[in-house]
């Protein structure tokens, strides 16, 4: 209590009393935003996988774990996908194991073991004992990488973890563990020192006590190399007794190796394949006929072993012990026990396959996970499904166009760059929408072209152009390579470099290696504007063992220029970062380069992004990652004061949650949005404290941030692309805290757009897609509590009338499922006004008195919210779809024809009641003729024929009621003037409506 008083006193006597009082919580604001969340715009192309297994005995039932997307479930054979892991607060999965004595049991061993230059890491193992909807921890925090669990097939509770260990240093917590308790407490059973650690395990069928374990002395340096490092530690293991003791395989195996892929079938227990990464000629695929005391060499072809610290899957057959599958940049299957391979799925791209897991009842029936997702057979391969259904895509950047609506852009890893929409053509957003593109590589960073639309500049991610720009439209294609006119320069490279327009000045491009390229022709003409920007002393890393540190590409510096920040407010200020930890600025047009890196800042600090302020030169922002030292803190700094100070600002973002990009808010002042490896941060306050965004977006790796209007874009880096539509609520939260109470957030600005459709046979309800967003203005409010009255929202139009009106006491009514002929889900849903405590977003979808209503014209609104007696009113403006040929004042006359026509309706409606009430006293011939002429009949209903026949009614209110509904349609049918025919048909039909109302007043007389 003695340390929060002071916080306290400070709080009362500088903060309005509102903020204190959530300040002095948890300091979350989120109570006021939380009408917020996150839609998932795909693409729907999957990401990288690692783990599968199958439930044997359910043939359609499967899971799948993504590297940085949690674990998901099929019970279709793979036809479609479920994620049941995003409640937990980890993504990627290394490792999947169903209990074979309980299937409702599984495992999951978090953080993946393919030592990528960008792994994502994890915290252990989690566990369910009900198929995967609940989950727990299950301990082994500390491991970071999982790479295989072996369950007991006797008891569930008895299991082996190969735990890597962390990444990119030493720790203890690694090698192979046994729990005997179904994860309430391991025992490390194998472990060599705090540099190695375990990678893949196998279990004897028949024997569960048999246990054999791959160790491998592996990691990363911070600098680019591809492949990890192999260590004198590796080397293959068994144990006869349950994991008391191990003995080390040698006899027939190279002296060193490297990643070890095991596999047994349940055919031959004592067959044991190893496909082993080792030195040239001698890795491949070894087996042993006596349970690992001799091995033999079969296939060394390279294409089975190729970058064996990559791949090194294996899978034995478990009913017949000649068939083995080995995955690689194809899947490869051996009928003669492993001498001899042929591809059994593969295209030329390499699609790079890394688990197998079969049926141990029937063979036929396997699931497949590669770097493009994951696939099911129920045939032996025969076919397959597909991994266009899967929304685990793994982002490095994201970049927004000028478009309407925009577009988004990305390159995903493994896959290459991708286009997509933010609103659908058809109605969802579907693979329909999607667009792969070429310029951006699979981890090249994209900038559309601010001046062109249409055409996207971007570089390549095996680092053989520095730019390329593409029009996605036709699919033309330029290499702008500016390392071309420097052919004697040795130019170095990372995963992913940067690139960016000026926003100060569109024509400028800039784009680097270890220096800074500037063009203004759009890539016609390079130049050189800055000197090598990297560290000339980078020194040795202290978490790095020998072995990695001589992995340096012989080269004796590594750094790249890894961010580019131009100032939108400046054209001759830059801003750049370098992967090996320095900071720099230029204020006059490139022509000299300050050192500003803040003396925090070691080397090999990556800078992340750099965020040039919209409101001040002078302030920038820098995210730091530290991870490839093994420091998975986080790291914001900020400068007002063009570098010459920097200030440490990542208060609340917790340990664990290094930082990826920072943002800043273009509209308001002191707003700033943080990506970190396990979700997205906001601060109010410049940075001085930050708290969770997350909301309802799954736990990922958040690797860029855009802001477009007012729409905030993540790409997450295992779940594709996100959108958290209309942040306007965070532009005012801290005028909404300080106000307390109820608050009405000013609207923003929104388009008067039209929902879009399938405009023909809609797609399959199981078909990957997603809804867009609602179309109409947002109206957020926040209600401190529950309300005693009922909760209204008024639409007023700019003379004070009321347009739209809805009450929180007058719901819409059920409609009986029995009534519909289709499925519920395809009804429009009208919601009312939220009325509990907290925040709440209501659309308001254009239209005038109801949903059915007119569409009302662009211009000047009021929105007012009434409850408890009181009223909130604020300004509302309706703007002219930028699309459209239609003026302002061509809306104006449709809406105001629309209503004339509506009257008219309404006024034949009437005079159709009184005439039916008249008729009702009319007999025989005279009262027929009456009632088929005047009032109309309805034609009789055939159910053989839903076309119908001809009518001969012209004439009759009925008649004119359903003429006159068509001709409505049409003038609101698309956003344009009335046509001629339109008011000319008006006034036909006023003409008809007139001489009928004659003989209905004639008969009346």
């Amino acid at each position: 209590m003695r340390r929060l008083l002071p916080f306290l006193l400070v709080c009362a006597l500088l903060m309005p009393p509102a903020l204190c009082a959530a300040a002095s919580g948890d300091g979350s604001y989120a109570t006021y935003f939380g009408m917020l969340h996150w839609r998932s715009i795909g693409p729907f192309r999957g990401g990288r996988a690692l783990a599968v297994a199958g439930v044997p005995g359910q043939p359609d039932h499967f899971y799948f774990g993504a590297v940085d997307g949690g674990v998901w479930e099929s019970v279709d054979a793979g036809r479609t996908w479920n994620p049941i892991f995003d409640r937990q607060d980890v993504a990627s999965i290394g490792a999947l194991a169903v209990a074979p004595s309980d299937p409702n049991v599984i495992y999951a061993g978090t953080g993946e073991a393919d030592m990528r230059s960008d792994i994502a890491y994890g915290d252990g193992i989690y566990k369910s004992t009900d198929g995967g909807r609940d989950w727990v921890h299950a301990g082994l925090s500390d491991t970071r990488q999982i790479g295989a669990i072996v369950v007991d097939p006797r008891n569930a509770s008895v299991a082996y973890v190969a735990a890597l260990g962390h990444a990119y240093g030493p720790n203890a917590e690694r090698g192979v563990f046994k729990t005997s308790d179904g994860g309430k407490t391991w025992r490390k059973v194998l472990y060599k020192n705090e540099d190695t650690g375990a990678i893949s395990l196998a279990m004897q069928p028949g024997n569960p006590d048999v246990v054999y374990a791959a160790l491998w002395q592996t990691r990363r340096p911070p600098w680019n190399v591809y492949p990890p490092s192999n260590g004198p530690g590796s080397g293959l293991y068994k144990s006869s007794d349950g994991g008391a003791t191990w003995t080390q395989l040698t006899n027939g195996l190279p002296a060193r190796v490297g990643h070890i892929g095991l596999s047994i079938s349940a055919a031959a227990p004592r067959r044991v394949f190893a496909l082993v990464d080792s030195g040239p000629g001698l890795g491949g695929v070894y087996r042993s006929d006596d349970a690992g005391g001799e091995w033999t060499h079969l296939d060394r072809a390279q294409r089975i072993w190729q970058r064996g610290w990559y791949f090194s899957g294996i899978t034995a057959d478990p009913r017949d012990p000649n068939v083995v599958y080995v995955m690689n940049t194809s899947t490869y299957k051996s009928t003669d026990g492993g001498k001899s391979f042929d591809a059994l799925i593969g295209d030329p791209t390499g699609p790079d396959f890394h688990a197998l897991w079969i049926d141990p009842n029937d063979s036929s029936r396997m699931i497949l996970c590669s770097d493009q997702g994951t696939i099911v057979t129920v045939n032996g391969g025969k076919t397959w499904s597909y991994w266009y259904n899967q929304p685990t895509a793994q982002f490095y950047h994201v970049a927004a166009d000028n478009a309407f609506p925009y577009n988004v852009y990305g390159a995903q890893q493994d896959t290459g760059a991708a286009m997509a929409t933010t609103r659908g053509r058809y109605g969802t957003i579907s693979n329909q929408d999607f667009r792969p593109l070429d310029v951006g590589g699979e981890s090249g960073t994209l900038a559309p072209d601010p001046r062109h639309p249409g055409m996207v500049y971007g570089n390549s991610s095996d680092g053989s152009s520095t730019a390329v720009r593409e029009i996605p439209a036709t699919g033309w294609e330029q290499n702008l390579d500016p390392l071309m006119a420097y052919p004697d320069t040795l130019w170095r490279g990372t995963w992913t470099l940067p690139i960016a327009f000026s926003p100060a000045d569109r024509t400028t491009l800039y784009v680097a290696r270890q220096q800074i390229f500037r063009s203004r022709d759009g890539g016609l003409r390079w130049q050189i504007v800055s000197p090598d920007l990297s560290r000339s002393n980078e020194g040795a890393p202290s978490n790095l063992d020998a072995p990695t540190l001589a992995d340096n590409n012989n080269l004796e510096r590594h750094g790249v220029v890894y961010a580019i920040a131009p100032s939108p407010l400046r054209a001759n200020l830059v801003w750049a970062g370098t992967d090996d930890g320095y900071i720099w600025i230029t204020r006059d047009d490139s022509h000299t380069w300050r050192n500003v890196t803040p003396t925090a800042l070691t080397p090999w600090s990556k800078v992340g992004t750099i965020e040039a302020s919209h409101f001040d030169s002078n302030v920038a922002y820098a995210a730091i990652d530290r991870h490839r030292l093994d420091d998975y803190r986080p790291y914001v700094y900020r400068t007002r004061d063009a570098g010459a100070t920097w200030t440490a600002i990542a208060d609340g973002i917790p340990n664990g949650s290094f930082v990826n990009v920072v943002r800043e808010d273009p509209v308001r002042h002191g707003l700033l949005y943080a990506g970190t490896e396990k979700g997205v941060y906001v601060s109010f306050d410049d940075g001085a404290r930050w708290q969770p965004l997350q909301l309802d977006l799954p736990v990922t790796s958040i690797r860029d941030i855009a802001i477009h209007g007012n729409d905030l874009i993540v790409a997450t880096h295992g779940r594709s692309f996100w959108v958290m539509d209309d942040v306007t609520p965070l532009h005012q939260t801290s005028a909404a805290v300080a106000a307390g109470g109820t608050y009405l957030f000013a609207p923003a600005p929104a388009y008067r757009i039209r929902p879009t459709s399938q405009e023909g046979t809609p797609l399959p309800v199981d078909e990957p897609q997603v809804d867009n967003a609602p179309v109409g203005l947002y109206v957020d409010y926040y209600l401190a509590d529950a309300p005693r009255t009922p909760v209204v929202l008024d639409v007023l139009a700019s003379d004070g009338s009321v347009v739209r009106h809805w009450s929180s006491a007058n719901p819409p009514k059920a409609v009986d499922p029995k009534s519909l002929s289709f499925l519920p889900r395809w009804l429009a849903q009208h919601p009312v006004p939220g009325a509990t405590a907290g925040a709440h977003r209501f659309v308001w979808d254009f239209h005038e008195k109801s949903p059915d209503g007119p569409l009302l014209p662009p211009g000047y609104y009021t929105i007012r919210l009434g409850l408890n007696g009181r009223s909130y009113a604020r300004p509302a403006r309706v703007l002219r779809d930028p699309r459209i040929a239609a003026s302002d004042a061509d809306l104006r006359a449709q809406y105001e024809f629309a209503r004339q026509v509506i009257a008219l309706r309404a006024e034949v409606a009437a005079s159709r009641a009184k005439a039916e009430a008249v008729g009702k006293g009319l007999t025989g011939t005279r009262g027929s003729s009456y009632r088929r002429d005047v009032v109309g009949q309805e034609l009789p209903e055939n159910p053989d024929d839903s076309v119908g026949v001809y009518s001969h009614d012209l004439s009759s209110f009925l008649y004119l009621e359903g003429q006159l509904d068509s001709l409505e349609s049409a003038v609101e049918s698309a956003d344009a003037a009335p046509t001629p025919d339109m008011r000319a048909a008006y006034a036909k039909l006023a003409e008809i409506y007139r001489a009928t109302l004659a003989r209905l007043d004639a008969q009346t007389r």
